[in-house]
C-alpha cells in the first residue's frame, strides 16, 4: 500500500497535469484551429515523449525519491494524458520480445476503446434518457 507521501505527490502533480492539459488544449486549439484535433494530438505526443524521457531519466540517471517519481509519472502524466502510459505499456512488451501481446494490447486498446466509446454514446442517447 502506498504511503501518504506518495499519495500526496500523486494528488499534487495530478492537479498540475490536469491544468497543463487544459491550458495546452486551449492554446493549441486557438492557434491551430480547424477540424483536426491538433490539441489532443499534441498532448498525446508530448505526454508520450515526457513518459519515455522521464521514466528512464528518473530510473537510470537522476536520483529522485520513489514518491516523487511516482508523483511525476503517475500523477502529472496520468492526468496530463493516459496515452503516454498506454504506449509505454506496449513498448515494454515489445522490448521484452512479446510482440504479439504488445501488438494485441496496442491495437486492441484502440479498437475496443472505440467500440466502448460508441456503445457508451449509444447507451446515453438511446437508453438512459428515454
Amino acid at each position: 500500500m502506498p504511503g501518504m507521501k506518495t499519495l500526496g505527490f500523486i494528488a499534487l502533480f495530478a492537479i498540475l497535469g490536469a491544468i497543463a492539459r487544459y491550458l495546452q488544449a486551449l492554446i493549441v486549439a486557438h492557434v491551430a484551429g480547424g477540424p483536426f484535433p491538433w490539441d489532443i494530438l499534441s498532448i498525446n505526443v508530448l505526454g508520450s515523449f515526457a513518459m519515455g524521457f522521464l521514466f528512464f531519466e528518473t530510473l537510470e540517471r537522476i536520483t529522485v525519491s520513489p514518491e516523487l517519481r511516482t508523483g511525476l509519472l503517475t500523477g502529472f502524466l496520468g492526468a496530463y494524458t493516459t496515452f503516454s502510459t498506454y504506449v509505454s505499456g506496449a513498448l515494454h512488451r515489445f522490448e521484452h520480445g512479446a510482440w504479439f501481446i504488445g501488438g494485441a494490447y496496442l491495437f486492441g486498446s484502440v479498437a475496443l476503446g472505440l467500440v466502448a466509446t460508441a456503445f457508451g454514446a449509444w447507451l446515453s442517447r438511446n437508453v438512459v434518457h428515454s
